[in-house]
């Protein structure tokens, strides 16, 4: 490890200087000597390296977002050559060369402030050797050596011996329980982050070599940490606890505000924006037009969630536009007033009674009755029916034979009895 951090003693000199400039400030609150001092300004460390590091975090996130949607073609080329994993490995790396892609882009974080670790690995066995190092002068080291962590010095590891304890101010029963603790949590906060980036924030769908590297590294890398992190100082495992902290809650974020299209995190997101757009009937900012303006512009290629939500959008009145915005669909904006209330829509109207069918007993009574309009038409016949009753009763009005409105007798039927019979066509005789 001592040979490691000697390749990066180049940034000794700023790493040394950013926690000496924050050690003057916590030193005049907490004081020069004590272990609150010199570890916030290890976190504090931490801190200026992560937000130096956030345009690399950026460019992982979008690197994964086009390994994203490159699953469909890794889908096909899986299905294509299933019996042959060579080719399969072959056709998956030119398809990584062809569409600028590295599945390798998650590590770039972990790359990039490796030297920041070994650098300040390098300042504190400096502390624990009692050499001057970087702008920390005899003044500093003296200073530092005397801080300690909840009774574990700065610069003491879990593998020293109890003389090298014993010099450094404490005991070694201190200094193993203290390093023990921050050794389990260093690696449960390792394994939590990356449980939960396999489990909420990737597309299960899709079985490529990318998700099989993230899931061997999940065990992985906690192992390794349990493992280096007893030749560790204690100024380092506070590092690299922070920096895990900090991963984890910026890992939580991405995941709770732009998941990963087709995983379980995008699921529960696009169901709490439904439940937002919903109720305000819009979407509410530029993050939310964003979202929705790229499911819209997907088509028939948006996935089950995706698809869900554009669903839920619609029954409740809703239609998503091409530029991300919500506006109500015209059967909503049909069914409100001027004064803004709202109609019944279509789904909350009664349904239309249809007249009940009646018997045949019935259709021949009502067949047989005269109409309403019948009677005053033969109270107003011609004098020669007046005088002659007979020939009123032998002749029966047209008017009065005919049925009610909506129904048919049997002679319009064709189920004629006892009445005229319909002359025979002239071709048939």
């Amino acid at each position: 490890m001592d040979t490691i951090a000697s390749l990066f003693s180049f940034i000794t000199w700023p790493v040394s200087w950013v926690i000496v400039q924050f050690h003057s400030v916590y030193g005049a609150i907490f004081g020069p000597d004590t272990g609150w001092a010199w570890g916030l300004s290890i976190v504090s460390l931490v801190v200026v390296i992560r937000i130096c590091l956030i345009p690399l975090f950026v460019k992982q996130i979008k690197a994964t977002r086009a390994m994203q949607t490159l699953q469909p073609e890794m889908k096909k080329i899986q299905e294509r050559y299933k019996n042959d994993r060579q080719r399969q490995s072959e056709e998956m790396m030119k398809l990584y060369k062809e569409t600028g892609t590295n599945p390798l882009s998650s590590c770039l974080p972990i790359l990039a402030q490796s030297p920041f670790f070994f650098a300040l690995y390098h300042v504190l066995n400096g502390i624990a050797t009692g050499k001057t190092i970087g702008v920390i002068n005899e003044d500093l080291l003296a200073s530092a050596r005397q801080a300690h962590i909840f009774g574990a010095p700065l610069a003491a590891k879990f593998m020293d011996s109890p003389e090298k304890v014993e010099a450094l101010g404490a005991s070694l029963t201190d200094v193993r329980v203290v390093t023990a603790i921050m050794i389990v949590l260093m690696s449960a906060s390792q394994f939590f982050t990356q449980r939960q980036l396999m489990t909420k924030n990737v597309d299960t769908t899709v079985k490529t070599p990318f998700m099989q590297q993230q899931k061997m590294l999940m065990y992985v890398f906690p192992v390794m940490f349990a493992v280096f992190g007893i030749n560790f100082p204690v100024g380092v495992l506070v590092y690299w606890l922070t920096t895990n902290v900090w991963t984890m809650g910026q890992q939580m974020y991405v995941i709770h505000n732009n998941p990963t299209p087709g995983s379980k995190a995008q699921a529960a997101y696009l169901e709490r924006l439904s439940k937002h757009v919903e109720h305000h009937g819009k979407t509410r900012n530029r993050r939310e037009k964003a979202i929705v303006k790229a499911i819209v512009s997907k088509g028939r290629d948006r996935n089950e969630f995706e698809r869900k939500f554009i669903n839920g959008l619609n029954k409740a009145g809703l239609a998503a536009q091409p530029d991300g915005s919500v506006v109500m669909s015209d059967a909503k904006a049909a069914a409100q007033t001027e004064d803004g209330t709202t109609q019944p829509t279509a789904s909350a109207t009664p349904k239309r009674q249809q007249p009940k069918r009646q018997t045949k007993s019935q259709r021949q009574s009502t067949s047989s009755a005269p109409s309403p309009a019948a009677s005053p038409a033969t109270s107003s016949s011609s004098p020669s029916l007046s005088k002659s009753g007979d020939q009123e009763d032998s002749q029966p009005d047209s008017t009065a034979e005919k049925p009610a409105s909506g129904t048919r007798s049997k002679a319009q039927s064709g189920q004629r009895k006892g009445g005229p019979q319909r002359p025979k066509s002239p071709s048939k005789k």
